[in-house]
């Protein structure tokens, strides 16, 4: 296992002021870069955006936004979480990552999945009957852009590209990326046809039941003959001074925003023995002080031995002061807690 990175995750929910009034999508948008410059501040090694078209969420280009963070920063590397590919084209996606790239000299990620949410299929005009090979032909239609060799692909699902080259070009090295996948034994597979890293999305259950996919994945990579990649983690959370505190914050904020995720998806809303089960030891979500968030991520790293553990700081409508707060304490306490107990 390599050095053990940490990141953080954002998909710019539309949170509110101190007051409780909410924050229009554009002051979103400028407290997530501020967000990001404050990651980069206390040593935290990446930021990840996802993407999306709802009015819940104020971030529908996470390239841009990286752009802007990676202009106010040194060393973080900056990423999208994830970027939809079935529904947005190849092409495009690594031109503005690689420009990207130039902008931050070397610090640009791209993870991309098929997403949880739908909406961006019609916005754009896909059929969600083509849900599985518009995301299989367009990745395929990716690596061999990401080669950075004349392209020469046919497909079903857009037209085929003869013999052309794709700028900018990277100054070295190729662009890195991910395939994140939240649970399917394929999409597994695939990463590791490709010899792509894995981010795994983790937001219910005991994260330590994923090494069912990290194993599949490893043995894969070697039955395709691939090098060993690294594997990470994303899951949501909050740190604050205590577990009360932590928890005091979440429960009205967090508990809705997941039950609403579940209630549009056809579940059942979330009670509070439901949430302080996720927040337990062997739960999903990350809430707590930072002792008790640093001995979860210890628990999960060592049973997934993973490379990266990338914390969903943000979910649901929670002040931006205290985002800035979890933040800080993440990455001045949790942070170093991690590597003390792992070394």
């Amino acid at each position: 296992m390599s050095a053990l990175e940490f990141g953080i995750d954002t998909f710019g929910d539309v949170t509110v002021a101190d007051d409780g009034t909410p924050h229009t999508h554009a002051e979103v948008i400028r407290n997530v870069v501020a967000e990001g410059v404050l990651a980069d501040q206390v040593g935290l090694d990446f930021i990840g955006i996802g993407e999306h078209h709802r009015p819940d969420y104020a971030i529908s280009t996470p390239d841009v936004v990286l752009t802007a963070i990676a202009a106010q920063t040194e060393r973080i590397h900056v990423g999208s979480a994830v970027t939809v590919l079935s529904s947005d084209d190849p092409i495009r996606v690594f031109q503005r990552f690689s420009t990207i790239d130039a902008i931050s000299r070397g610090r640009a990620e791209v993870i991309l999945g098929r997403g949880s949410f739908i909406e961006s299929f019609p916005l754009f005009g896909y059929d969600l009957d083509q849900y599985n090979e518009l995301f299989e032909e367009k990745l395929d239609l990716f690596m061999k852009i990401r080669e950075q060799q004349p392209v020469r692909w046919a497909g079903t699902v857009r037209p085929p590209v003869d013999g052309l080259d794709v700028y900018p070009h990277l100054e070295s090295s190729l662009l890195k990326t991910w395939i994140a996948v939240g649970g399917s034994p394929e999409s597994v597979i695939r990463a590791a046809g490709y010899g792509l890293p894995l981010m795994l999305a983790i937001i219910g259950g005991d994260p330590v039941a994923f090494k069912q996919f990290t194993d599949l994945y490893r043995r894969a990579l070697t039955e395709f003959g691939k090098p060993a990649q690294p594997v990470g983690v994303h899951a949501p959370g909050y740190v604050a001074e205590t577990d009360e505190q932590a928890f005091e914050d979440s429960w009205p904020l967090i508990g809705n925003y997941f039950s609403k995720i579940a209630l549009e998806r056809g579940g059942r809303a979330m009670g509070e023995g439901q949430f302080r089960a996720q927040v337990g030891p062997q739960g999903a979500y990350f809430i707590g002080s930072p002792e008790t968030v640093a001995k979860k991520i210890v628990r999960v790293v060592k049973a997934l031995e993973l490379d990266r553990f990338d914390f969903k700081y943000a979910n649901g409508p929670m002040a931006h002061s205290k985002l800035m707060s979890s933040i800080e304490l993440y990455g001045t306490k949790v942070v170093p807690l991690v590597r003390e107990m792992l070394a």
